[in-house]
Order: structure tokens, then C-alpha cells, then sequence
């Protein structure tokens, strides 16, 4: 079964660009869990631009599922996950300027600093996943690094499948199945979207948890946030 995980950034931009409280993001999470999400992403940046720390250590008490904390590893973010001790932290090698996230991992140069990272987390407890593009020698140097999972960079995916996605679907399939191989756990996430995400799915053996935020916002716009979570949540069981 894969796992449907919300990320409420979104919620947070939308707050952020008029002030005050309005939408609520603490509130958005209890939404999203009653709506039938089966976890919370939240990805925390430097410049506070939507999730705020503060943000994360008020929905830590409510989450009732899983809790997924994604971000760049500096000196605060690392601070801030052992304070809040999540389900699962995924390392993501954000430069501090990026609107999103756009690359994986270079796991082969950065093995070291990884190991490193990945050793302090898994001492509290803490399950790791790291951010990586569907390259199966990226995925094997991940394993190296003691990680529990990888997930997987699905915007190559995502640019190619309206035109051709056979060719498109690919490159992860040869991920999936390194991870496989080096016994890491298999998550995806970043532009999958009620489009693309069944045959995503069908094809990816092994897929543990998507998480998806962007998109999903968009489309609860049109269709409502509960309506929305749940024709993922369909997408996801039909296979």
C-alpha cells in the first residue's frame, strides 16, 4: 500500500502573503488527517517563506498520523527535528534561493556529510529518507550512507508523461528496483498530481508514500480539499 502524505506548505504561503491567521495550518493538518491524508509534510526553509518553525513545533502535539519533516540540513533544521523527533526526517540539498526543490542528492560526492547526518538522526530515533534523482548509482550510494529510504525527484517524470509516458516511467523503474536491491524503502513525491499518479504508482514496485503538496492544493481549489484527498487516496488503492 502506498501512503498518501500532505504537504501543508501551501497553506502557510497562502497565510503568509496577507498576515493574520487565515488559512489556519494547524487547522489545515487536522483537516487533512480527517480527510483521510496518512501523513503531514512540512518543508521548513531558512527564510520562513511559508512553514515557519514555529509552524511545526504547534503541529507536532495535533498529528494523529505521520509526521515527515523535509529540508536542507543546516545547524537550525537539524536542531529543530531532534526537538520535534518526527516519524521520518528527508534530507533534501536545497540552495537557500530556490523557489522549490530541483535536484536530488549527488549522494556519491556528499557520502560523507550524509553518513554524518544520517547517523545523528537515526540515533534519535528518527527514519531517513534522502532526496534523489532516479539514478540507481545515486540510489546505491544513498544505501551506503545508512539511510532507510530514498524518495524519488518526479519532475522529469511529470515534464515527459503527457507525451510519452512509457519513456517517462523508465528511468524510476530501474530505481525502484536498485532501491530494491540495496533494501531501501521507496517514497516519491514533488509533481505527481491526480493526472500522472496511478500510472506512477501501477509501475513503481515497492512505492511506500508519495507526498504531495503543490498540486494537490491546486486542485482542492476546484474540487475541495476533502474531495481532492480522497481521489488520491483512490488512485493510490486501485492497484
Amino acid at each position: 500500500m502506498t501512503n498518501l502524505s500532505v504537504n501543508v506548505n501551501k497553506f502557510a504561503t497562502l497565510r503568509n502573503a496577507r498576515g493574520g491567521n487565515m488559512p489556519d495550518v494547524v487547522q489545515a493538518v487536522k483537516d487533512c488527517e480527517r480527510f483521510g491524508a496518512q501523513g503531514i509534510t512540512v518543508h521548513p526553509r531558512p527564510d520562513e517563506r511559508h512553514i515557519r518553525y514555529r509552524d511545526v513545533r504547534e503541529i507536532k502535539p495535533v498529528i494523529t498520523t505521520e509526521f515527515n519533516i523535509e529540508g536542507n540540513p543546516i545547524p537550525s533544521f537539524i536542531e529543530l527535528v531532534l526537538e520535534i523527533r518526527p516519524a521520518q526526517v528527508t534530507l533534501v540539498p536545497d540552495a537557500h534561493d530556490v523557489i522549490t526543490s530541483n535536484a536530488g542528492w549527488d549522494t556519491i560526492r556528499h557520502k560523507d556529510a550524509l553518513k554524518d547526518w544520517v547517523k545523528v538522526f537515526k540515533n534519535a530515533g528518527i527514519r531517513v529518507s534522502l532526496f534523489v534523482d532516479p539514478d540507481p548509482e545515486m540510489i546505491k550510494a544513498a544505501a551506503i550512507t545508512g539511510a532507510d529510504r530514498v524518495e524519488l525527484y518526479t519532475e522529469s517524470y511529470a515534464h515527459l508523461y503527457e507525451t510519452d509516458r512509457e519513456k517517462a516511467i523508465q528511468p524510476y523503474i530501474a530505481a525502484a528496483q536498485a532501491a530494491a536491491r540495496y533494501s531501501l524503502g521507496l517514497n516519491a513525491g514533488h509533481d505527481l498530481n491526480l493526472t500522472n499518479i496511478a500510472y506512477f504508482q501501477r509501475h513503481i514496485p515497492g512505492l511506500l508514500e508519495v507526498s504531495i503538496g503543490h498540486a494537490l492544493i491546486c486542485e482542492s481549489i476546484y474540487l475541495g480539499l476533502e474531495n481532492t484527498i480522497q481521489m488520491y487516496l483512490r488512485q493510490l488503492s486501485d492497484f
